[in-house]
């Protein structure tokens, strides 16, 4: 099932039948285990990513906006944006969001473009934004920028601009699923950090690997 982790984690603590539980950030991991749905001593960090801006693939003859993370981005944002909207999924609720709001708070840009922000309610609601041309920029993960050709990135944030962007793998108390464990177990195996890889992922290492 996919959906915010907000929405996943909420669904959860409601009852819904899941086995597996992979959020997009601590915060809603957190917020499953305070609740009691997890199974304890299951959760582990599975994988990273960063975030990116990125921008609709410019009209034949066009060019690509220049965007320079510098004390300015404020103004070089509005600029771009020319009255246009800055896609972002929710920035109160869905980790993407969070992520993007920090990002430009701690860069100075947030006061000059959250009245142009479309919040979306999930991040590849925000990708669709900005590959139908439907908002000039937009903030996503690079591996949702990766995945959509209809878009390209113009700046990737520093990772010290927002929270560490993880995401953690945990069971679900009322799995009762044997294949459950052997599916996050092969999550964190060989085979699947290949896939996770290619698709631009970084892989948390297990306990005492050196990765």
């Amino acid at each position: 099932s996919y959906a915010g982790s907000n929405a996943l984690a909420k669904q959860i603590e409601a009852g819904a039948p899941a086995d597996l539980f992979i959020s997009a950030d601590q915060a809603w991991m957190d917020y499953a285990e305070k609740a009691g749905s997890l199974k304890p001593d299951t959760r582990v960090d599975l994988l990273r990513n960063a975030l990116v801006l990125i921008a609709s693939e410019p009209k034949e003859g066009g060019s690509d906006p220049e965007v320079a993370l510098a004390p300015d981005l404020g103004s070089t944002l509005t600029r771009i944006l020319n009255g246009g909207k800055l896609a972002m999924a929710t920035i109160d609720a869905v980790p993407a969001g969070k992520y993007g709001k920090a990002a430009l708070e701690k860069l100075g840009a947030w006061d000059a473009v959250k009245g142009q922000v479309a919040q979306a309610e999930n991040v590849r609601a925000a990708l669709l934004l900005v590959a139908r041309g439907e908002a000039p920029l937009g903030i996503v993960y690079a591996t949702d920028a990766a995945a959509e050709p209809g878009v390209h990135v113009v700046a990737t944030f520093p990772s010290d601009s927002h929270p560490p962007i993880v995401y953690p793998a945990a069971l679900i108390k009322d799995s009762r699923n044997p294949d459950a464990a052997t599916l996050l177990a092969y999550l964190r195996g060989p085979a699947a950090r290949a896939s996770f890889e290619r698709q631009g992922f970084r892989v948390v290492g297990k306990p005492g690997a050196s990765r």
